[in-house]
């Protein structure tokens, strides 16, 4: 090994040894490749942590989502559920006129009846404007309705669905009051069209007491 001298002590502060030189730079060298590697692995740490806080983001907006669905779902089962107890619920009684006392007809077609007073309409079904029930749901209904006359003049009602003629309520009273009435249990599909129509050349009675009258309900849906 060689040995550094140093000719006097002034020299030896001013130029230092190059073998010293040497090993300092080794030492900062390998210090660097150190440094160098731990903030690779420090990089990479973050890299990683970084990507799996993505992750964890990508998965907590995915089931913010599926639970946004969910809520969305619940709703629309829910209100789909309320809709079907609302159409289950249908009925509906009604007479011919809403207030006083009077005749309808006699004409010489059949014509159909408006019946204006309501005491019931659950599902709003029948239609007070036009006399006319209008089926919400797939199923079976009953209807009743009874029509009232006097005189020689004879009393009907005949009951359609759409433009079928189902059954007539009918009497021919040669003097005094009489009534006629009659039911029918039918399945109608969704938007059946039921109402009654006076018969032809026939008059019908009503007053204060609600003689006239129609009524009808949802037996069960199908």
């Amino acid at each position: 090994m060689v040995e550094c001298k140093t000719p006097d002590l002034e020299t030896a502060e001013q130029q230092p040894c190059p073998q010293d030189i040497h090993a300092a730079l080794r030492e900062l060298t390998a210090s660097l490749a150190e440094q160098k590697v731990r903030t690779a692995f420090l990089e990479k740490q973050t890299q990683e942590q970084e990507a799996k806080l993505e992750s964890q983001k990508t998965e907590i907006d995915q089931l913010k989502l599926q639970s946004e669905e969910q809520v969305a779902k619940l709703e629309t089962e829910i209100n789909k559920l309320k809709q079907e107890l609302q159409v289950k619920q249908v009925a509906f009684s009604a007479s011919l006129l809403d207030q006083g006392a009077g005749d309808t007809g006699p004409f010489n077609t059949q014509s159909t009846l408006v019946f204006k007073h309501v005491v019931t309409n659950i599902g709003n079904a029948y239609n007070t404007s036009t006399g006319i029930f209008t089926a919400p749901v797939r199923g079976a209904y009953h209807f009743d309705w009874k029509v009232y006359g006097y005189g020689n003049v004879e009393t009907g009602g005949v009951l359609f669905r759409n433009g079928e003629h189902i059954f007539i309520a009918h009497e021919c009273p040669t003097s005094g009051h009489v009534s006629a009435s009659n039911g029918a249990s039918l399945l109608l599909e969704v938007g059946d069209q039921v109402f009654v129509r006076l018969w032809a050349n026939s008059r019908i009675n009503d007053n204060q007491n609600h003689h006239t009258t129609f009524s009808g309900h949802l037996i069960f849906t199908m």
